[in-house]
């Protein structure tokens, strides 16, 4: 009787999670609308993520055109050597780590202070237009983006500097001037990316327990103080997970918008690793250089990420793996 009970136990148990021993055909004939659906994606990673990483053995040969994808001579690691060797390589790795670092520390904790600011905001009709109004940058290229930098920041006929032209001031070379240009870049880029990013952290705010706050408000805690205690400490894990996803992106930076606010006035700043793989790969035709690059570029974010990870699970946070 107790064998019986248990087994029936387990075929109930196995039914409610959808496991029962009928078998994957079963659910195929079923649900084959749905599995036909998840065919689209699976594809697309397939045939866009996968499949061309066959190329990467582009790093490790001498590639000719003419000889072709497998004709090309075995170089080895002497590919990685040679741009190892290259002053534009450590040039373009400082550039690459300094935007980004700076770009995590200003891109990635603006949309958090402003999801808190929305989320502090009573009126629902000017929350709604403040958060379209924030998400709209986002949808712009940074080809649009970047033609309307320069005829706002122009120092020529820039709207702004003829607005400080009238009132007296002088011309600031936003666009025009290394430091000027590295501050317009990282201003431009918290501007584009913070409306989007406040989704993921209003969804995770709103998901939190409404009796934690009256629970702080009849502890005595003010608005301020209920941000700290609540809402920061309810959001943490989605904060920690966020950031290890970033990490990874330090060694990458965006190519389209270095390449749309560049000019031949400011070159200290805008050499990065997704520009000297336009540069030799696609300018110069040296796909095995380029290949060996981005391999390069990946393993690093690979490393950061795992890396990042580790640290997390071990100051008691959940991580990503």
């Amino acid at each position: 009787m107790k064998i019986e009970s248990a087994s029936r136990q387990n075929e109930t148990a196995l039914k409610n999670i959808g496991l029962d021993r009928r078998g994957m055909i079963h659910y195929l004939r079923r649900d084959w609308q749905l599995y036909l659906l998840l065919m689209i994606p699976l594809a697309f990673v397939l045939v866009f993520k996968y499949a061309p990483m066959s190329g990467l053995i582009l790093a490790f040969k001498n590639y000719k055109i003419a000889k072709g994808f497998w004709g090309s001579e075995w170089a080895g690691f002497e590919i990685f050597r040679e741009i190892f060797a290259k002053h534009d390589f450590g040039r373009a790795v400082r550039n690459t780590i300094m935007l980004n670092g700076l770009d995590l520390l200003f891109s990635f904790t603006m949309p958090i202070v402003l999801a808190l600011l929305l989320n502090e905001i009573r009126s629902v009709r000017f929350k709604r237009i403040n958060q379209t109004l924030l998400y709209l940058p986002h949808f712009l290229s940074w080809i649009i983006i970047g033609a309307i930098a320069y005829q706002l920041l122009s120092e020529s006929n820039g709207a702004i500097n003829n607005l400080i032209a009238m009132m007296g001031g002088d011309r600031i070379p936003f666009l025009q001037e290394d430091t000027h240009w590295l501050i317009s870049y990282l201003a431009i880029g918290v501007w584009q990316s913070m409306g989007w990013g406040t989704i993921i952290y209003l969804a995770s705010i709103s998901s939190i327990n409404p009796e934690m706050y009256e629970a702080a408000i009849v502890d005595g805690a003010g608005r301020w103080r209920k941000v700290w205690n609540v809402t920061l400490p309810s959001i943490r894990v989605t904060i920690v997970t966020l950031l290890i996803m970033n990490l990874g992106k330090v060694m990458e930076g965006s190519f389209e918008r270095v390449f749309a606010l560049q000019n031949k006035a400011t070159t200290e700043y805008t050499v990065t690793i997704p520009v000297l793989v336009y540069r030799w790969g696609i300018e110069s035709g040296n796909f095995s250089r380029a290949t060996a690059l981005g391999l390069f570029q990946a393993v690093i974010g690979l490393v950061l990420v795992l890396a990042a990870d580790r640290i997390a699970k071990k100051l008691g946070e959940d991580g990503l793996l």
